[in-house]
């Protein structure tokens, strides 16, 4: 790697990257620190901090300089130097993966610290993941830099086509971020990344547990001139933990790279589809609900130049979904299609003045539904309604970098056809300081928005009200953050402050009304900590094994809300503390095990049902799991066996929709070189 000398720049342990424009989430391997944040929030997935796990200071730095100056500019707007972006990231590798007794992305993601996983139907089935006390609508869901959360509904967000044995790392952006991944990342992001080497010809595995579970993967990787090509596929079904729970999954991904000198331009093709009995999900009143949706999704991305960057991106993204209200039957059923286009353009040059970046966006998103929308003159098949809208965005920052202090202000300019007026702006500023190698310390401010989706204002049945009139929710955010890091130990806190407005949820002004309704409430203010240690065991205690690790990590959080006496569906019933403990560990040879517990406390409350009727409001109450897997390795074949609520608990994420007990499963996969 060629190098210059900037100023003093030498002095930093990320020495490497100080000269290189790379983005804010280049982890290959490591969880990093974007500008001096920690970003080892993940407790139960060993989480690494950007060091190598040896057994001397002078490997462990060799190592991780060599890791980190390998790292692939992987932006998803703009490009940011790794070391000048005070935002707190997580990043989830692929052996963390490997290692974790989960199915799904959705079920990954239980193990990270402030993310609040409300789980409906277990494995991938559906799930509300909501960052830092936020709501399920208020995230950007990316798959490799392309914005695939859907207008329709955040319940759908992760109806993504891709498989476990896909994803090289998932990247995970803690509070507000409109200006790296647009308007709609109003409390954070996931950006999930996949495999592009072609490190194996193929890989494939099996699955079987109780309540009649049964999943397959198999994916092949084959190179042909400038190109690398991939193509997996995936299913997995299980009879159901309770009556209608029963589902079915497949996910289909084609990727193609091709390789130009120092350019690449990067191919996705992918296809998902569910269908699952979805007991309770909506309304207690009726646990026969049924839905089938599928998702079709492409996107063309290219890189190139080096000094001057230039990213274009080009995508579509269609969503389809049927509900049943009734399963097997007419009663209430929906259909709806929403399609998303995009194209962005992003341009980063690095200077002695520091970096510069320019990027827009100019997106569509549609909707014909049934239900859903304004009425349609014709209508279209099974479709009487349709509604639309147009975002554009443009999004400027410029980093500097002076000695030990490192400075980022930017503004997103953005403008939605739903609303009247000029363009929208949205500040963001940050400072990073390094006063010693092992310590740092930043701060960031950012405002940010969330237009409604089409559910917000338009879903109108016997238990819900839309509004269209909603208005876009607006915040104005600020964290400071600590973190300390040592071959051995390390240690991160961080403090963050969110003033929202115009927040919007379904809510019930009286306890007797019969439907929801959608509402802007007047304001929600949250204050919140995250912190965490980690002690790296190799050193110590040799005999656990070189990846042997111990992680504590806890996260508290209050809001205020000024709703008066409304009672919330989503918003205010936010998760209030979660700790997490993970411990990794050989046991003999080829095999280890990897230990995962949480503790969680939701506030606010629900409307309890029995027998199909309402007997009241009940406050969540709190509740722990543990969870284990085991895992053999012998050279290319893997054996494990996980055993999820070892202590069957019994809890729920929502209310009235109980979550598995007890639930053993074991798999078998063999990768061929």
């Amino acid at each position: 790697m060629n190098q210059k000398q900037v100023n003093k720049q030498q002095a930093y342990r990320f020495k490497r990257f100080l000269r290189k424009a790379y983005s804010a989430f280049n982890s290959m391997h490591r969880l990093v620190n974007i500008g001096v944040v920690t970003g080892c929030a993940l407790t139960c997935l060993h989480v690494s901090l950007a060091s190598a796990q040896t057994t001397s200071n002078e490997q462990q730095q060799k190592v991780m300089e060599k890791e980190l100056d390998e790292v692939m500019v992987t932006a998803s707007r703009v490009e940011m130097p790794i070391n000048q972006t005070a935002k707190l990231v997580t990043v989830i590798t692929k052996e963390q993966i490997e290692q974790a007794p989960v199915r799904s992305i959705q079920d990954l993601l239980v193990y990270a610290a402030n993310i609040d996983v409300i789980q409906r139907g277990g494995h991938g089935v559906q799930a509300d993941i909501s960052i830092r006390g936020g709501t399920f609508d208020q995230n950007a869901v990316l798959l490799n830099g392309v914005n695939l959360s859907n207008p329709h509904t955040g319940h759908y967000s992760f109806d993504i086509p891709i498989n476990l044995s896909d994803i090289e790392r998932i990247e995970i952006i803690h509070g507000p971020s409109a200006l790296i991944y647009g308007a709609s990342a109003f409390s954070g992001g996931i950006n999930i990344i996949t495999k592009k080497s072609a490190d194996y010809k193929a890989y494939a595995s099996v699955e079987s547990g109780m309540h009649k579970l049964r999943g397959m993967e198999v994916r092949g990787v084959a190179k042909a001139g400038i190109t690398t090509n991939s193509l997996s596929v995936g299913y997995n079904s299980s009879a159901g933990y309770i009556a209608n729970s029963d589902y079915d999954l497949y996910n289909v991904l084609w990727q193609t790279r091709f390789r130009l000198n120092e350019s690449k331009i990067d191919l996705q093709l992918g296809y998902n589809d569910k269908k699952y009995g979805a007991n309770t999900f909506y309304s207690a009143k009726y646990p026969n609900q049924y839905e089938r949706t599928s998702t079709y999704m492409g996107s063309l991305k290219g890189e190139f130049g080096s000094k001057l960057k230039i990213i274009p991106i080009v995508y579509w993204d269609r969503h389809h979904d049927q509900f049943d209200l009734i399963k097997d039957t007419d009663k209430g059923r929906n259909y709806h299609r929403n399609d998303t286009y995009g194209a962005n353009l992003i341009f980063s040059y690095e200077s002695r003045l520091g970096i510069t970046s320019l990027g827009g966006e100019l997106r569509k998103e549609d909707i014909m539904s049934s239900v859903l929308g304004k009425p349609m003159v014709e209508p279209h098949r099974k479709y009487k309604m349709y509604d639309d809208r147009t975002n554009a965005s443009v999004a400027f920052e410029h980093t500097l970098t002076i000695e030990k202090v490192v400075l980022s202000a930017g503004v997103l300019m953005n403008h939605n056809t739903l609303l009247s007026g000029k363009y929208r702006f949205y500040p963001s500023v940050s400072a990073t300081y390094r006063p010693v190698e092992d310590f740092n310390i930043s701060s960031s401010w950012s405002k940010s928005t969330r237009m409604p989706t089409f559910t917000d204002l338009y879903y109108t049945t016997e238990t819900h009200n839309g509004n269209s009139g909603l208005k876009p929710e607006k915040s104005e955010s600020l964290d400071l953050n600590f973190k300390y890091n040592k071959s051995f130990f390390s240690a991160y806190f961080t403090g963050f402050l969110l003033w929202g407005r115009d927040m919007i949820d379904w809510v019930k002004v009286n306890a007797n009304d019969t439907k929801w309704a959608s509402w802007n409430l007047t304001k929600v203010d949250t204050k919140g900590v995250e912190m965490g240690v980690k002690f790296r065991l190799a050193d110590v205690f040799p005999v656990l094994g070189e990846q042997s690790s111990v992680s504590l990590d806890y996260a508290r959080m209050h809001q205020t809300s000024y709703a008066q006496n409304m009672i919330s569906l989503y918003s205010l019933n936010y998760l209030r503390d979660k700790f997490t403990a993970q411990f990794h560990h050989q046991i003999y040879k080829g095999f280890s095990a990897g230990w995962y517990f949480r503790f969680q406390k939701r506030m606010g409350f629900y409307e309890k049902y029995e027998n199909l009727v309402k007997v009241g409001n009940e406050h969540y109450p709190s509740f722990s799991t543990l969870d284990l897997k085991l895992n053999y390795k012998y050279n290319d074949l893997q054996l494990n066996l996980s055993m999820n609520n070892l202590y069957n608990t019994h809890y729920f994420d929502r209310g009235n929709i109980p979550q598995p007990g007890f639930w053993l499963m074991g798999g078998i996969s063999y990768t061929f070189r």
